[in-house]
């Protein structure tokens, strides 16, 4: 029995993504078996390698982007990369920010707030 879920994501650059999964201690593999339940493997396009007895499959949407998978039982993932992937998304939107702000010759700068959110701020130019 296949646990596996996919949530609608949309990730466009997986060079922010291996820096986000890079930040909180994760790696994207390419075409590793991703782990689920019970043993249960399921082929993908990359995988985002946990720490724990279960990954995520990061595979192509038809319109360009990727999106996620993986097996939300136990909360083994939700404790590596929050409830409905929500820090490794955090994580993935600074990244990009920070990767189109260079592009566009702009200086970002993020600061952690305590209630868990993350302020950028970008200098420099005209956005």
């Amino acid at each position: 029995m296949s646990h596996f879920t996919t949530i609608k994501t949309e990730i466009r650059d997986l060079l922010a993504l291996i820096d986000a999964c890079a930040e909180l201690g994760v790696r994207l593999a390419p075409e590793t078996p991703c782990r689920g339940y019970a043993g249960a493997t399921r082929e993908a396009h990359r995988t985002i390698v946990l720490k724990g007895p279960y990954d995520i499959a990061v595979d192509p949407n038809d319109n360009g982007t990727y999106g996620l998978t993986t097996d939300w039982w136990g909360g083994h993932v939700a404790k590596e990369v929050g409830i409905g992937y929500g820090r490794l998304l955090q994580a993935y939107g600074v990244h990009k920010t920070f990767r189109e702000a260079k592009l566009r010759g702009l200086r970002a700068t993020r600061t952690a707030e305590a209630n868990g959110c993350i302020l950028v701020v970008l200098e420099g130019g005209a956005l």
